[in-house]
């Protein structure tokens, strides 16, 4: 029999390797074509199969009494990734300084190869990191710029990267030029051109949100791409919300560069991220921490990271052996499914109002209500106290309501729980504003 050390040895130079499939699914679910009714069913049809979700559920450890609705923070591991981590974890533990970096540091290049399958683009631009905070941050500071240049945002963006772009702007004098989003929308031109009406001779990047995260918005990230790419602007899409949600490829988007959170969507173990940059672009961009060739053509210089947890990067590995049992195409139907599900069910709820479109080209799986005179954090207040559901208040620029993101673990039942809830918080306010006017 092997060894339980020569097993671990094994998986870790191996760690992207071809692994046993889920074992929270039979055969014909784990290979869904042996089903005989595989072929015959569309990415729709299989959405609304609550056999096959069933046993999806079946492999989270998610409570059965808290209903988590705010996975657009950050996303729950099945059994599967959790146990690879853990083994990961204790086997390091034996000799750190020698299992770490001498046995599971080895299936780094495994890892990079199966996630550049995944997302469609060549191994050598992609680095592992934390997280897109940490990704989209060695960009922006990387990039060579110089005063008086200009870059392109949005207010809608996250606060980190703008964060990152003011200090820039604070200490080498860039010009930070911002678009106010009316969201949602479902008119990409309109806003190809709200962009395209911001570059300048002077304007040097675009930063682009690919999903915005506030209210669930797909921006058309390649319209504003090719727009920008005719004026010899560059690109940066902030993917932290679209990596193994939407079925995509990243080169798909035109975009430079492009980070992502695998500790989202991918449901790989908590900080754990990855950065895009198209390979002759590398050269260009500095390394956030320092390298040997801080200003080389290699995508590995942005992986000096120091000491890390190698557990939770290569249990990476297990977390995209359990998505590509699932299916991209499945995963997105099965999420937007459960979004419009939800939404279909409040939409006449007498003071309740969406502000996320309901087609799948302009929205993934993140939604935002509101209830007429009433602030986010009651409503967000209400739902936990009184019914245990937890959601997201947003008072972010001209976006108020609360964001509502279920995953691929819910069933239609759960969010029959949220409907309840919501047609109740709405009545009783009703009652209340009615009651005052007597």
């Amino acid at each position: 029999m092997t060894t339980r050390r020569s097993f671990f040895r094994q998986t870790a130079v191996a760690a992207t390797s071809a692994l046993t499939l889920p074992t929270f699914l039979p055969d014909s679910f784990a290979n869904p074509l042996t089903r005989t009714d595989a072929g015959l069913k569309s990415a729709a049809e299989w959405a609304a199969d609550e056999d096959f979700w069933a046993w999806v559920k079946s492999e989270y450890t998610v409570s059965p009494n808290l209903l988590n609705l705010n996975n657009g923070g950050v996303c729950p591991q099945p059994k599967v990734v959790q146990d690879a981590h853990i083994r990961f974890y204790q086997y390091a533990n034996e000799a750190p300084s020698y299992y770490m970096w001498r046995i599971l540091d080895q299936g780094r290049e495994a890892l990079r190869e199966k996630l550049a399958d995944l997302a469609g683009c060549s191994a050598e631009e992609l680095a592992i990191n934390r997280n897109a905070t940490e990704g989209l941050n060695t960009v922006i500071f990387g990039l060579n710029l110089k005063p008086g240049d200009e870059v392109v945002l949005t207010k809608q963006d996250y606060p980190n990267m703008l964060n990152a772009w003011k200090q820039r702007e604070k200490r080498d004098g860039i010009k930070l030029v911002y678009l106010n989003l009316d969201l949602p929308s479902e008119n990409d031109d309109a806003i190809t051109e709200q962009f395209v009406k911001a570059f300048t001779p002077r304007t040097k990047v675009v930063h682009v949100t690919h999903l915005v995260n506030w209210v669930g918005q797909v921006l058309p990230v390649r319209k504003i791409a090719d727009e920008a790419h005719k004026r010899g602007i560059e690109v940066i899409a902030d993917g932290a919300h679209s990596f193994a949600l939407f079925d995509f490829k990243i080169p798909d988007l035109g975009a430079d560069y492009y980070a992502t959170s695998l500790h989202k969507w991918l449901c790989a173990p908590f900080g754990s991220g990855m950065l895009y940059i198209r390979q002759p672009k590398i050269k260009n961009v500095w390394a956030l921490l320092s390298n040997t060739e801080p200003d080389g053509p290699d995508i590995r210089k942005f992986e000096s990271l120091g000491t890390r947890s190698f557990a939770s990067e290569m249990a990476i590995g297990t977390a995209v052996d359990f998505h590509n049992s699932i299916g991209s195409a499945r995963k997105f139907a099965r999420a937007h499914y459960l979004k419009n599900y939800w939404m279909e069910r409040v939409k006449d709820i007498p003071g309740v109002k969406l502000h996320t479109s309901f087609k799948p080209e302009h929205a993934g799986a993140v939604a935002l209500f509101s209830i007429d005179g009433m602030k986010p954090s009651e409503i967000d207040g209400q739902l936990m106290n009184q019914h245990k559901i937890h959601t997201v208040g947003i008072d972010w620029e001209n976006i108020h309501g609360i964001r509502v993101t279920p995953h691929i673990y819910h069933t239609p039942k759960d969010l029959d729980r949220l409907v309840a809830a919501i047609d109740s918080i709405a009545g009783k306010r009703a009652l209340a504003q009615k009651q005052k006017k007597s």
